[in-house]
């Protein structure tokens, strides 16, 4: 009998066929986590919110913002309506709204959107196609 408790368990996170955690924690708002220590090999699909800590190698496409934390590591190409950049990432960037590189952040790849804000001590090495198609 539990006296103080009245928390619930939770169920065990699926697991994919190649043993790699396939769930991101939702908040009441709709946003998502991917924490650090969390490593996904494929796409990752999501439409509101997500912020990812862990490592991804493979394609991020999204209809939402995502944000990539100080400890993330992505290898791949990444679409999304807006992106901040806070960690390491390799490949491209295709962000229908609005990318901000934030200090600390390294990225190598190329990026194309409307709005493109680049913090200082932030590394880019690549190239930018910024504004709207005439």
């Amino acid at each position: 009998m539990q006296m103080f408790s009245t928390r619930k368990t939770e169920p065990a996170a699926p697991v994919g066929p190649d043993g790699s955690s396939r769930t991101s924690t939702s908040t009441a708002t709709g946003a998502g986590l991917l924490s650090r220590g969390v490593s996904i090999k494929g796409k990752v699909k999501f439409s509101n919110e997500l912020l990812i800590d862990g490592e991804v190698e493979g394609e991020i496409n999204s209809t939402g913002v995502l944000t990539i934390g100080e400890h993330a590591s992505i290898r791949g190409e990444i679409r999304a309506k807006s992106v901040k950049v806070r960690g390491k990432i390799e490949g491209n960037i295709f962000a229908t709204e609005r990318c901000e590189l934030q200090a600390g952040c390294t990225l190598k790849g190329d990026v194309e959107a409307p709005r493109f804000v680049v913090d200082e001590n932030a590394t880019f090495l690549g190239s930018a196609k910024v504004g709207t198609p005439k």
